[in-house]
């Protein structure tokens, strides 16, 4: 859950190094992250950027989980725990759904950044809801595989999005021949 709230605007590879931190200082539960000095909290987690709103967010968070028993809260339907996640601070619907995916176990499937812009450079357009209702419609309602599904997304796009190739990309190229980012080539 915590990668969730560290991951927003920044690389995982940053997410990774902060974790280690929050590792070394005994920090990964709730009752630790609820209790820790977010003077602290703030050093360790700095290499994600924002770090001061998200120490703030991930205190918050972890107080909410501990007062509403992050069990019981698991237990709920989808649905009813999406909505009480998307109630508090700093939760939107990826990182609502990315903790209903990977700290719930439940099927819900990811819209990030990357989805969205290998599907636009597909030609494939939408909202958030439209995309992920497109996915899982498609998709059987399997938590590994769509886990698996993201993941691979994640890496698709960061080798070929994140380092502007292209025109190596056989989505681009084998979808939608003389576009990219799903407008034509000149």
């Amino acid at each position: 859950m915590i990668g969730t709230f560290l991951t927003q605007q920044t690389k995982w590879s940053n997410v990774e190094k902060a974790i280690g931190n929050l590792r070394r200082a005994g920090m990964l539960e709730p009752y630790d992250l609820a209790k820790a000095d977010i003077t602290l909290l703030e050093r360790m987690i700095r290499c994600c950027g924002f770090y001061r709103q998200k120490a703030s967010r991930l205190k918050n968070a972890a107080q909410f989980m501990i007062e509403n028993d992050m069990d019981e809260l698991f237990k709920l339907p989808m649905d009813q725990l999406r909505k009480i996640l998307l109630s508090m601070n700093g939760v939107g619907n990826e990182t609502a759904d990315s903790i209903i995916l990977y700290a719930a176990d439940k099927p819900k499937f990811v819209i990030d950044a990357y989805t969205t812009r290998i599907m636009g450079c597909m030609g494939v357009e939408g909202n958030y809801e439209q995309l992920q209702e497109m996915f899982e419609n498609l998709l059987p309602h399997d938590v590994g595989m769509f886990k698996e599904y993201h993941a691979l997304v994640v890496e698709y796009a960061k080798s070929y999005c994140g380092k502007k190739r292209c025109n190596e990309c056989i989505l681009v190229n084998g979808h939608r021949k003389g576009t990219v980012h799903g407008k034509k080539q000149i």
